[in-house]
């Protein structure tokens, strides 16, 4: 037996829509990690098919950078549409390209084992210092490099909750830290400039160099004399 349903009544409507001013409403960020990600794909691509590139190796190897390097590599860059002039002064900004592209490719292992050599040289660490060593080398093998700030978060603080300070003593903390540093500026081609600058700074002190004024004039005077022995 159908059961019939009931009859629907059909109701028509007569009104006008009134759509008001319309108004821009501004998304935080949207596009922006999208063109990021993208923009490290290009570069992730451009790397492997780059690899045996010199400054690539140098990144790889913790050998230090030169200026020379870095503009080589970007005019490349440019050149084959992976970065714009407008991505590599983005670059700058963030610490440069040297430091972005080791982020991407890492260190090789030996490369940051080889950093630390001369730390652990004429020491005796303990298991939990080794461990802890083994896991900057881990890091800086992904990752690159490292911020001193890490040491005091976890992995880390899993080994001492106080980080680096609980296993090592200050003096040592203080060299880990200079390694980290200098691994960092080695991707970057500034730091020639700074251990040229360093450098001359120390020998205008063994030297022991002053700007003096005499007579109205200015120069230059070292009172260290070198003599030669026959």
């Amino acid at each position: 037996m159908l059961i019939e349903g009931d009859a629907k009544q059909i109701v028509y409507t007569d009104f006008t829509d009134e759509i008001g001013e319309g108004s821009t409403i501004a998304l935080p960020d949207a596009g922006v990690g999208t063109d990021k990600g993208r923009f490290q794909l290009k570069v992730r691509h451009f790397l492997q098919s780059h690899s045996d590139h010199i400054t690539i190796q140098k990144l790889r190897r913790n050998e230090q950078l030169t200026p020379q390097d870095l503009s080589e590599l970007e005019r490349i860059m440019v050149e084959e549409a992976v970065a714009t002039n407008v991505d590599l002064s983005a670059l700058h900004d963030q610490g440069g390209l040297g430091l972005f592209i080791r982020s991407l490719v890492g260190l090789e292992r030996d490369a940051a084992k080889n950093a630390f050599a001369g730390f652990l040289q004429g020491r005796n660490p303990n298991a939990n210092q080794i461990e802890f060593i083994n896991l900057i080398i881990d890091h800086l093998t992904e990752n690159g490099a490292m911020e001193p700030k890490r040491l005091y978060e976890s992995p880390f603080t899993d080994l001492d909750d106080q980080g680096v300070g609980g296993l090592f003593p200050k003096a040592d903390v203080l060299q880990i830290v200079s390694v980290l540093n200098d691994v960092k500026l080695r991707a970057a081609a500034q730091a020639i400039l700074m251990l040229i600058f360093q450098a001359i700074v120390a020998l205008m002190k063994y030297c022991g160099l002053g700007f003096l004024n005499a007579q109205g004039s200015k120069k230059w005077l070292c009172s260290t004399h070198f003599t030669h022995t026959h």
